[in-house]
């Protein structure tokens, strides 16, 4: 070779740190300096046919090569690579030469088998830990528990070197050194000696595996030694140098490789992300800042002062007043801060330093935006189309690609209006992926509207979701057959009547016609022969809510509410008797299944069911039975009054006769305590309630002064778990009506209302004053609109479009009219 190597008796050597910049730079250089024939780099040899891809414009790293199972997908493997990944660097290096470039680490074939023998890794767990990163054993790098304790070279280094530090170690010693001297194949020397002196003290270091695959690569070498002669360069970990360099007997090698498990195994690339790399585990470990990392490569000279200029306009992205004199102060007090800790050049430490205490002001908030942004990264590599897939990552890079919903790294969200196409055609596809486990997406609280033609979506497209669409990819080769397949199978395998009912509620957010058909059968199955109130319980809200949906979606749902209709009345029959004799924790759960069926009934009752009515009607007797008997638990006494309180079928007065008969001194503390919780408990509007009701919140003052003191102290954690879930300005009004006491001018009594400022009657006159801007609110006397008189046709009629200019759904616009109306 040009260059020479560092041992002339054999092929060049390159020993390298995974995701180093220095290593990285070094490899570039030396192979410049060498040009050999032939590159051969750590990693599945399966890959070789793959490795023609990364030439194509369209791959951008970081990517990773993935190999899975085939007859079981979810078990499977990466290898990353960044763009500052020496094994990447040689890649390019060696298709921009044309020169030969394979992989010569242990197959993926024997990998993915060998770890079948052992627990399985979560699915995207990375490969073999590599040497000169940190070795703590990671999913998938299939090393037992019985392994001897691991050695992390870098470790051992730095501290050899007097650095506590392996970090600060690694980068005075190779990142801020520069490249192109006198000899590029020095610092490979350095390090093949340093290994040789660790390997000769520590031998595998507790890395089992590295026997076998050591073995294969020296197999792998003398082939394409023999192929090429030895201007062959070989690019791998550092740890692994001493073993490749030594001489050993081919029978012994082979013998080691002999009767090693397989698995059929397919390999593709997938993109990846500097925030995957950041993780521990395989080739991600120990590279806490990527994104540093990837500066420091692509830098061409001054990194220093390009990264805090960087950072500098991240800041002012965030709206905090960062001058060019803050970046001047900054590179200034981060050199200063390298010459008193003796570092050639600054690091990541003493940026950040700098960055703190110029740019940030001493406060680590915006630094750790600043690391989160800069330090570690949100970049997502891409790869080209042409790259081996499924059928089913197929179909969803379609669907994507149609409904414009790209898969991006980091958290946000998105929301969706049904009403449209392409978002609903978003809608059915974020649902169906969930049903197939593909979690890209997470459905929260919409904050514009809580109309049902609203869905907010929480999105992040994580790298180990390749694993999961190649799992799921046994259920069929299109999204919507794959998720039909899948729910048909849920269905038939679920357990609890609840399961199924979610089911049928998940099927028609996906849009799954024809797997409704089997979760029916198996739902009316279910309901047929399960007994249990709670089940039956906590499957009706579902149902319900599936009815609603249905209804927004345009769904076919008669035979949903039938069930449901049959359900609720089980329901009614059987909840009086499960109510008696419940401990405190069946009494909270029953608590909370009574919320649910009440929100169901209101559901059914709004919607196009048969005798809807009759089914409001039959709750309400429920509900009437449930307060009136001394059996039932008190929270679920309390809570049945609430309800009906709420619903309009108890007058205040009956809710406070009921009060004082579950509070008169008859009443065990403890059972008073429960029926106060379940009555203004549960975050449910409670605090409210008292505010406005003299009566309410002067029998509870009452009867909590007259506790008796042996009994508070077990009655006050209840208590406490009650009030404290109010809003702190409900609280406030609380203890300030108790604090003024019935007597006091401005209490309670005094004005004859709930509290200050209410009358017994409506004051029309004020009421009307708040016409005006109520108006202005809602736009209606809006000066672009015109005149607003019934002359010209318009006015208040006007507003019936207004719900859906704001985009609010039916309900919505009937709150509108009902503003509207209370202010008048």
């Amino acid at each position: 070779m040009n260059g020479g190597s560092p041992s002339a008796e054999g092929p060049l050597l390159l020993g390298v740190r995974h995701h180093g910049p220095g290593s990285a730079r070094a490899v570039r250089a030396a192979l410049e300096a060498a040009r050999p024939r032939a590159v051969l780099i750590e990693g599945p040899p399966e890959a070789d046919a793959l490795i023609p891809l990364a030439a194509e414009e369209e791959m951008r790293p970081p990517v990773a090569l993935l190999a899975h199972a085939v007859d079981e997908p979810g078990r499977s493997a990466f290898w990353p690579l960044a763009e500052f990944s020496p094994e990447w660097v040689a890649l390019r290096w060696a298709l921009e030469h044309r020169v030969p470039a394979r992989f010569v680490d242990l197959p993926a074939t024997h990998t993915l088998a060998w770890d079948k023998e052992e627990p399985a890794p979560a699915p995207g767990a990375e490969a073999e830990p590599p040497a000169g990163e940190d070795p703590e054993p990671g999913p998938g790098s299939g090393l037992g528990s019985g392994d001897a304790v691991r050695v992390d070279p870098l470790a051992v280094l730095a501290e050899a070197a007097g650095y506590d530090d392996p970090e600060r170690w690694w980068e005075d010693v190779v990142e801020h050194r520069g490249v192109g001297g006198e000899d590029a194949l020095a610092p490979f020397t350095a390090l093949e000696e340093a290994m040789t002196a660790l390997r000769e003290e520590y031998g595998t270091g507790g890395h089992r595996r590295d026997l076998v695959r050591e073995a294969y690569m020296r197999l792998q070498v003398r082939s394409n030694v023999r192929e090429f002669g030895l201007e062959v360069a070989v690019v791998c970990g550092a740890w692994h140098v001493p073993a490749l360099r030594r001489t050993t007997a081919v029978a012994a090698d082979r013998a080691l490789l002999k009767g090693l498990p397989k698995v059929k195994t397919d390999m593709t690339w997938v993109p990846w992300t500097h925030r995957r790399l950041s993780r521990a585990g395989g080739y991600g470990a120990g590279i806490d800042s990527p994104g540093w990392y990837a500066h420091l490569f692509a830098a061409p000279d001054r990194p220093v002062e390009r990264w805090l200029t960087k950072v500098a306009g991240l800041l002012r992205e965030e709206d905090r007043i960062v001058s060019s004199a803050h970046v001047i102060e900054a590179v200034r007090l981060a050199d200063t801060l390298a010459a008193l800790r003796g570092r050639p050049l600054p690091g990541l430490s003493e940026t950040t330093d700098a960055v703190r205490a110029v740019m940030c002001e001493g406060s680590d908030v915006p630094l750790s935006l600043v690391r989160d942004r800069l330090v570690v990264g949100d970049v997502l590599g891409e790869v080209p189309a042409s790259a081996p897939a499924v059928p089913l990552q197929r179909d969803l890079a379609r669907l994507q690609k149609r409904l414009r919903l790209k898969p991006e790294p980091g958290e946000r969200e998105v929301e969706l209006d049904l009403r449209k196409d392409t978002d609903a055609g978003r809608s059915r596809l974020l649902h169906r992926l969930r049903l197939l486990g593909v979690d890209w997406g997470e459905p929260t609280a919409s904050r514009g509207s809580t109309g049902t033609f609203r869905e907010t979506w929480r999105l992040s497209w994580e790298p180990e979701l390749a694993v999961r669409v190649a799992e799921a990819g046994v259920w069929g080769t299109t999204v919507i057959a794959a998720a039909t397949a899948k729910a048909e199978a849920d269905a038939v395998a679920a357990r609890a009547l609840a399961e199924v009912t979610g089911l049928a509620e998940r099927c028609l957010l996906a849009e799954l016609p024809d797997a409704l058909p089997v979760v029916m059968r198996a739902l009316t199955d279910r309901a047929a022969l399960d007994a249990d109130v709670g089940h039956l319980a906590q499957a009706l809200p579902a149902l319900v809510r599936s009815l609603r949906y249905g209804d927004v979606r345009g769904t076919d749902t008669r035979a949903l509410a039938k069930v449901a209709a049959g359900l609720a009345e089980r329901v009614f029959v059987g909840l009086p008797p499960a109510c008696t004799a419940l401990d405190t924790d069946a009494a909270e759960e029953m608590r909370r299944h009574l919320d649910a069926v009440d929100v169901a009934v209101g559901l059914l009752a709004e919607g196009a069911v048969a005798a809807a009515g009759e089914i409001r009607e039959r709750w309400r007797a429920v509900l009437r039975v449930l307060s009136g008997r001394d059996t039932v638990a008190g929270v679920v006494r309390g809570r049945a009054v609430r309800l009906l309180l709420d619903d309009g079928e108890l007058e205040p007065g009956e809710a406070a006769r009921f009060m004082g008969l579950a509070l008169s001194p008859g009443t065990a503390p403890a059972d008073a305590a429960a029926w106060i919780e379940g009555f203004v408990g549960g975050g449910a509007g409670g605090g409210m309630l008292l505010v406005h009701d003299e009566r309410l919140l002067g029998l509870v003052d009452t009867w909590l002064t007259g506790v008796p003191a042996e009994a508070f102290t077990g009655v006050l954690p209840l208590l406490r778990r009650t009030f404290s879930a109010y809003e702190p300005g409900v609280r406030r009004a609380l203890g300030e009506l108790v604090r003024r006491g019935p007597d006091a001018p401005g209490s309670a009594a005094a004005v004859g209302a709930g509290y200050a400022g209410f009358a017994p009657d409506l004051d029309s006159g004020r009421a009307d004053a708040v016409v005006p801007v109520v108006r202005l609110l809602l736009g209606l006397d809006d000066p672009g609109r015109g005149d607003t008189d019934a002359s010209d046709g318009r006015g208040l009629d006007e507003s019936a479009g207004l719900g859906e200019s704001v985009g609010l759904d039916e309900s919505d616009g009937r709150d509108v009219d009902d503003m509207v109306g209370v202010a008048r």
